[in-house]
């Protein structure tokens, strides 16, 4: 089992507020070695994506004022960070272990990147601290390339996809499905192949019976050559944004479903950790390695 990790300390120009943001991409790794689940040998460093791969994506004015620096103050806004050019050079990383994270799965079931799941950022600007979007990139790429024919997004973040649905709503050949708080960010959805919105304060069992009465006929209806799945761990009830009141143990067995029916379909899964705004790193810690500890039970 392959994980992308993209080490924060490697972009040492980045100044404390974006770095403190940032802690858990660095922490969990650290918590995953610790407890034997991964070794040194399970991680990969991916290689920067090119501009010609970024701009099967995104437009080039978009990437040009990335690559310049020269974001409007509006724009810095809707991203929801400083702009810095080290967010530029990790994000090109990031998205890469996305794409790179295929070949894995490819191989071995399964592949997970240590951040990713850009969901909110479009084709012409960044979003909801999205700068690149690293499945729709790592989407066009492998069509590009003709290593895939069909594609499904499961995006189980508690916020809508929306970058991911307006980039690929005329592509056929990606399926978009958002699970999603109704009532949370972003305010204005875009349209995804399937969206399903759900109420605030939903809890486990009512969240795991829509997601079970849906994910398996939507795989053997849109038959992917390959799964991305954003496995935001923002829907726990302990989370500040989330608004919903899925339990640790509930989200666990919302990653075990997902990865099961991944392996028993023999489409190989690409996962992207996604959100997590808990009060205590230790929970949102916890809970993304959750995503890593059921992947490594049912893959092996």
């Amino acid at each position: 089992m392959k994980v992308a990790f993209s080490p924060i300390y490697k972009y040492s120009k980045l100044p404390p507020e974006h770095r403190f943001p940032m802690e858990k991409y660095d922490l969990l790794p650290q918590q995953l070695l610790h407890e034997g689940t991964l070794t040194e040998d399970d991680f990969f460093e991916p290689e920067p994506l090119s501009e010609e791969q970024i701009l099967r994506t995104h437009t080039q004015e978009f990437w040009d004022k990335l690559k310049y620096g020269k974001l409007t103050r509006h724009e810095i806004r809707a991203m929801g960070f400083p702009f810095h050019e080290s967010l530029v050079a990790r994000g090109r990383v990031i998205a890469s272990g996305t794409l790179e994270g295929f070949y894995h799965a490819k191989r071995d079931g399964v592949s997970l990147n240590i951040a990713g799941g850009t969901h909110h950022s479009y084709a012409d600007r960044g979003e909801g601290f999205c700068l690149f979007n690293d499945f729709a990139i790592a989407s066009n790429e492998l069509l590009f390339r003709g290593d895939v024919s069909q594609v499904l997004i499961v995006d189980l973040d508690v916020h809508q996809g929306n970058g991911t649905a307006s980039i690929f709503e005329s592509e056929k050949r990606v399926f978009t499905f958002s699970m999603h708080g109704e009532h949370n960010y972003p305010l204005k959805k875009e349209r995804s192949d399937l969206d399903i919105g759900l109420k605030d304060g939903i809890k486990d069992e009512e969240y795991l019976d829509i997601l079970r009465s849906i994910l398996p006929d939507l795989i053997q209806s849109v038959k992917p050559e390959v799964i991305f799945y954003q496995s935001g761990v923002d829907i726990l009830e302990s989370d500040k944004l989330g608004r919903l009141k899925v339990t640790k143990e509930g989200c666990k067995q919302r990653d075990a479903f997902v990865f099961e029916q991944a392996s028993l379909n023999k489409v190989p899964i690409v996962a992207a950790m996604g959100g997590g705004y808990s009060h205590h790193i230790v929970d949102i810690i916890d809970a993304h390695a959750n995503t890593y500890r059921v992947a490594k039970h049912i893959f092996g």
